[in-house]
């Protein structure tokens, strides 16, 4: 790592968060919000857009599939955290938000199928994108013992999006598709003024050193090229792809995408799929249904604040202690309805457990690791894989939701428990011990650990 890297990342060694750190947190986090805002969104108005463009079943699956929740999203994140390697995080977040605010105009202004699928593609390429830059930015200028706290400030976010969608979708159900528009027309306003606020931002110094031409980075590893031991050479050297294959870092790509993947597989059913599953199966009205899956994200939100937020960063017992709560939570949550019926009772179970766990066992993990474990100069890129994968099999498995939901509650549970027994298991046995450390710090045991591997080898 460049010495300079190394000093701009101890500047950030204590616990202590600006108010500067707190804005940008926010600004940088809308990018979660408009990702799962834009998700519920959609998911509130498929039936609409079904009824008023006459779709088949077929093209509803093919429109939910190319969105912000699957398709679209992997294809952004694929691209967007490439770039956001080669090129800063500040040009990608910066003018994504812009193409965003083109998809949800174009739903806004939908009269034809077309119109709606290329919007909704558009949005959800648009939030891939985002999402592994704005995050890397929060992780890089984070202090190290606050990095947890404001990478879970980003979920909360996460958590209001759909809130705010689901009251809004509530309140303007009597204007059918009307209503979904106008959802939609308020992702747009939020989207534009956060690229207005987005402007003041500056690029991301942790990236801005490592990638600086000229910088030289002294090495200990005895088979470095000599480009990578100090000899002036192409600054972006670092971010080549073949770096993703070197064993610490491909160690934490596996990781991190197991844990998210199979946790993601639950949560992307839920938040898609609940009202309906509600519905259909747990015998709740259209109103019930929206209310208990909206409960589910204020649960999530309000168990981040409490508890995430402020012990996430103390020691890595305290993490360990947190996901292997959450992540039984999360099992049982589904469990349950292998044995017990599907009703208002079970419903509110399910609800109340795994909005809880996935707040200690979910989504703020991995984003939080994917800032430690992963190289600056590959962060994004190596970030936006995970991310990118995990929406594309969702967007597999979304297929196969409905006509598993129209037999029975009991297999969607049975897979769905599979999935988040995989993602605890892995995340509470395979956790790294990064808590509190700079990363600058964990940068150098990494590459101390890499050195090791290959005088074994």
């Amino acid at each position: 790592m460049a010495s300079s890297e190394a000093d701009v990342n101890r500047q950030h060694d204590d616990n202590r968060v600006t108010g500067q750190q707190w804005k940008w947190t926010v600004l940088a986090g809308m990018a979660s919000y408009l990702d799962a805002g834009s998700i519920v969104a959609l998911a509130a108005g498929l039936a609409l857009w079904q009824q008023y463009l006459h779709m088949s079943s077929t093209t509803v699956g093919l429109l939910a599939a190319l969105g912000p929740n699957a398709f679209g999203a992997a294809v952004g994140a694929l691209v967007g955290g490439r770039l956001g390697d080669l090129f800063g995080r500040k040009r990608i977040y910066q003018y994504d938000l812009l193409v965003y605010g083109l998809g949800t105009l174009l739903i806004v202004f939908s009269v034809n199928l077309p119109m709606l699928l290329i919007g909704t593609f558009i949005v959800g390429v648009a939030v891939g994108a985002d999402v592994p830059t704005s995050l890397a930015l929060i992780g890089e200028f984070s202090p190290s013992k606050a990095r947890g706290k404001l990478m879970g400030l980003s979920q909360v976010a996460w958590s209001l999006g759909p809130i705010v969608v689901y009251v809004l979708a509530f309140a303007l159900s009597s204007y059918n598709v009307l209503g979904n528009r106008i959802v939609f027309a308020h992702l747009f306003v939020v989207a534009i003024v956060t690229w207005a606020l987005r402007r003041g931002m500056v690029e991301s110094a942790l990236w801005t050193a490592a990638s600086g031409a000229g910088e030289t980075a002294p090495t200990t590893d005895p088979e470095a090229q000599p480009e990578e031991a100090g000899v002036p050479a192409d600054p972006l050297a670092a971010s080549r792809l073949r770096g993703l294959l070197s064993g610490p870092t491909l160690a934490a790509m596996v990781f991190t995408a197991i844990v998210y993947l199979f946790w993601n597989l639950a949560a992307g059913t839920f938040g898609v799929f609940s009202p309906y599953i509600l519905k259909t199966l747990g015998t709740q009205s259209q109103a019930a249904s929206v209310a208990l899956s909206c409960a589910g994200f204020v649960i999530t939100l309000v168990f981040v604040v409490l508890i995430f937020m402020p012990f996430s960063d103390r020691s890595d017992r305290a993490r360990r202690t947190m996901w292997g709560i959450g992540a039984v939570m999360n099992v049982v949550s589904v469990g349950q309805l292998l044995i017990l019926p599907f009703n208002t009772a079970t419903a509110l179970i399910l609800i109340g457990l795994f909005g809880t766990g996935a707040a200690l066992a979910g989504e703020p993990f991995y984003k939080t690791w994917s800032q430690e474990l992963f190289p600056t100069m590959l962060r994004t890129t190596a970030q936006g894989l995970t991310f990118s994968v995990a929406r594309l099999l969702l967007g597999i498995w979304s297929f196969f939701v409905p006509v598993l939901a129209s037999l029975s509650i009991r297999p969607v549970a049975l897979i769905l428990m599979i999935f988040l027994l995989i993602s605890g298991v892995v995340g509470f046995f395979f956790m790294p011990s990064t808590a509190g450390k700079s990363l600058a710090e964990i940068e150098e045991e990494r590459s101390a650990r890499r050195v090791r591997e290959r005088v074994k080898a």
